[in-house]
């Protein structure tokens, strides 16, 4: 679809926490939320999709015990990915599912995919000027059985209808491939 930002997202994983890599992962979300906030200024059509490291909810993960540990549960995490949200942002999965399992990721410890213990890690957030679009949502689940194949299945969302250009022209430091402050992404 023409007119339309696209980001993809590899949040820092974060663990072991508390430590260096716990403290990067939140130093990365806050130039996210930032870089995000352009976005949003700029009043363009933007999808922010991929692997946040973060688990919203107990919604987003199996019913049972947990490793209470783990960078993907901390609060810190949730607060970050719920700052996004308040901007504006549209968590395209839960919109259209909003109650019930789904999850993204199964790890291969423990045997959590043939006991379906899984958790949401990937997610699309969507601007105000493409939310509205938003029609569908698959989790190819089939995907993730195959032998050999990563923890996390693929998923995509389906956005309808052209997206009318902006009426405003990108700023530079919101353009693909660009920091906020407008150096070039490495």
């Amino acid at each position: 679809m023409r007119g339309v930002i696209v980001a993809s997202i590899y949040l820092p994983n974060g663990n072991p926490q508390p430590g260096p890599k716990f403290a990067y992962k939140l130093e990365w979300f806050d130039r996210l939320i930032a870089h995000a906030a352009t976005l949003m200024a700029a009043g363009v059509p933007v999808v922010l999709a991929g692997d946040y490291n973060v688990v919203l909810t107990e919604a987003d993960i199996w019913p049972g015990r947990h490793e209470q540990a783990n960078a993907l549960l901390q609060p810190e995490n949730r607060a970050a990915y719920r700052r996004l949200l308040d901007e504006g942002w549209t968590d395209a999965l839960r919109t259209l599912q909003p109650e019930g399992a789904l999850w993204t990721f199964w790890s291969y410890l423990r045997h959590r995919w043939p006991n379906d213990k899984g958790m949401r890690l990937d997610h699309f957030l969507l601007s105000p000027a493409i939310a509205s679009k938003l029609s569908a949502f698959a989790v190819g689940k089939e995907a993730r059985g195959q032998e050999g194949a990563s923890d996390h299945a693929p998923v995509w969302i389906d956005v309808r209808h052209p997206v009318a250009r902006p009426a405003r022209p990108i700023p530079a430091a919101a353009r693909p491939g660009r920091r906020a402050s407008g150096r070039r992404l490495s």
